[in-house]
């Protein structure tokens, strides 16, 4: 544990990951897509950026409202593929609005309006002619607390692909086993795959919702505090299973474990609301390893430290 006023000692960031490769990425199934969202800019940045990576976000002048209230404002950002990169701040500082802004389940509330530029692979994401669904199959999301589907291990983690109109079983079969692997969960329940997902254990219901998410093959896959709700071996585990699936997978994750920061992510962002008056902000964003022990901004140091937040 880090006491208050410490800062991270640079040991904290050495992660032995082991070598995995995954084969192509995954994501959470979800359904719906009101149209309810407007984009305050539409031009000519939602053509495809040819120079774009695979799996990354850029967010430019990024703003959310909750009716008339503006919550998050003037955010910049890059979140670079193939990595974890860790969102932090006090509670209300607006990480999970912008966390949901990536996949526009924000369109579900009915009130919010985003405004600024996401592009998802140099692919805007807020124009009309991106179908929320299509997004949604590639930028999944794991929530706080497992919500694994009422019915059989099996059946929740083909449930994505079997939406998608695969029916043979012996491709269900692979994808099941793939993603289940991807989620670190194989091994214990490769005997019971009949068995109901809510016989599981929390830390259990976590994962297999991570190989639900995984069985769609998105580029993307958000988790907001998935740890939050689960024990300290639980936690673990889906620490590791991050470190692996960040191999084959863009992971963006919204936690306020500094020390879970510290040790799984690769870029962080530190975000700020300074008054209930004000909207949040991002106060700094670079490589997890210098916010930790060198960072920038002052701010960002007193609540690394444990001095607010």
């Amino acid at each position: 544990m880090v006491a208050a006023g410490q800062m991270i000692d640079e040991a904290t960031f050495a992660i032995d990951v082991p070598a995995l490769s995954f084969g192509a990425s995954s994501n959470l199934l979800v359904q719906g897509g009101a149209d309810g969202r407007t984009s305050d800019r539409v031009d000519d940045r939602a053509a495809v950026d040819a120079g774009a990576e695979r799996g990354s976000f850029a967010l430019a002048d990024v703003s959310v409202a909750y009716g008339r209230e503006v919550v998050v404002e003037d955010v910049d950002m890059y979140i670079p593929p193939r990595a974890v990169t860790a969102l932090i701040g006090p509670s209300g500082c607006g990480k999970s609005t912008l966390l949901r802004c990536l996949n526009r389940m924000n369109d579900e509330l009915g009130n919010v309006r985003v405004g600024g530029t996401i592009t998802l692979d140099g692919q805007d994401i807020m124009g009309r002619a991106m179908d929320p669904v299509e997004l949604r199959m590639r930028v999944g999301q794991v929530f706080q607390r497992p919500n694994p589907f009422p019915m059989s291990i099996f059946d929740n983690v083909a449930y994505g692909p079997r939406t998608q109109g695969i029916r043979r079983r012996d491709e269900l079969d692979s994808l099941v086993e793939e993603s289940l692997r991807g989620a670190a969960l194989w091994e214990e329940v490769k005997k019971s795959l009949k068995k109901h997902a809510f016989e599981l254990s929390g830390g259990q219901q976590q994962r297999l919702c991570i190989a639900r998410a995984l069985a769609t093959k998105p580029e993307v896959v958000l988790m907001d505090e998935p740890a939050s709700a689960l024990d300290p071996i639980s936690t673990q585990q889906i620490e590791d299973t991050i470190a692996i699936l960040k191999q084959s997978v863009t992971i963006v994750i919204v936690t306020h474990n500094m020390q879970q920061a510290a040790r799984i992510s690769d870029t962080t962002a530190f975000m700020l609301r300074e008054s209930l008056e004000a909207p949040a902000h991002l106060i700094e964003m670079g490589e997890t390893k210098r916010m930790f022990t060198n960072p920038d901004d002052s701010r960002t140091e007193s609540y690394i430290t444990g001095r607010f937040g």
